[in-house]
């Protein structure tokens, strides 16, 4: 075990925890924190392919008023720690986070039930128009939650790594256990994107979804665009996206001015 690595990867837990709701609200998501740990980890490759996948299992997870999904922070980090520590697949690291991200899930419930006694003092501080009182309640609220989040990374770094070759002992001697466990986590790439098109997807977008789906098949075949078949996809995704607002802004001040009903 390397205490530098330990100490990083607790401070980068610390400030990827708060990131979720007092700070960018970005810098938390697996496609960015994930390439970060693996570069803490010394395996950034590792870092780049487990961010990108578990993004999209985590991209239709929302949280709704006080019910928390499974946590893409926790989850992420120990994905990586399975990965590069255990020795897991992609596949395997990403099935077996899925536990952890749910002690996430609690860590931030268990931060909002402590915190809910405590807001009356931000709500006095507020009637007495004191600011320096209601940050003082923020800041403990992201003492508890960060701190909560870098004690679950802290162990699952040490224990990933005491347990690094008994955990490969059990892959190989269970093999069926782990395919099973590899198919999970490659299925829920697909589970966390089809929960974001239910949000998202309206009728009249199904053409659109479709031939994403043939222009991605065609360049993905072609030796001279099949490198940057998702790049190329994005490029026409934008270049649609763009048309169409272009042409309701034009719809939209035609119908402002009156319309042309009368010809002229």
């Amino acid at each position: 075990m390397d205490i530098l690595q330990i100490i990083l990867l607790a401070i980068v837990t610390f400030i990827f925890a708060i990131d979720q709701f007092s700070l960018t609200e970005l810098l938390y998501r697996p496609i960015i924190a994930c390439p970060i740990i693996g570069i803490i980890l010394g395996d950034a490759q590792t870092g780049l392919a487990i961010g990108g996948t578990y993004e999209l299992m985590m991209i239709g997870n929302m949280p709704v008023g006080g019910a928390q999904p499974p946590n893409a922070v926790l989850g992420g980090i120990v994905a990586m720690i399975f990965a590069v520590k255990s020795g897991f697949s992609v596949e395997e690291a990403l099935g077996a986070s899925i536990v952890f991200a749910v002690f996430g899930q609690y860590a931030v419930t268990t931060t909002f039930a402590l915190m809910s006694g405590i807001m009356a003092k931000a709500d006095k501080h507020a009637d007495l128009a004191e600011p320096k009182g209601i940050a003082q309640v923020n800041y403990i609220s992201m003492l508890i939650l960060g701190g909560l989040f870098a004690l679950f990374a802290v162990l699952a770094y040490v224990g990933g790594t005491a347990m690094g070759e008994t955990l490969q002992e059990f892959s190989e001697k269970f093999q069926w256990f782990m395919t099973g466990l590899g198919a999970a986590g490659g299925m829920m790439r697909f589970v966390g994107f089809a929960i974001l098109m239910k949000i998202m997807l309206a009728n009249d977008m199904w053409g659109i979804y479709f031939a994403g789906f043939a222009a991605a098949a065609i360049l993905g075949n072609i030796p001279a665009t099949s490198g940057a078949t998702l790049l190329l996809v994005a490029f026409i995704g934008a270049a649609i996206a763009l048309y169409d607002y272009n042409t309701n802004v034009k719809i939209k001040n035609l119908v402002g001015n009156g319309g042309t009903s009368d010809g002229i």
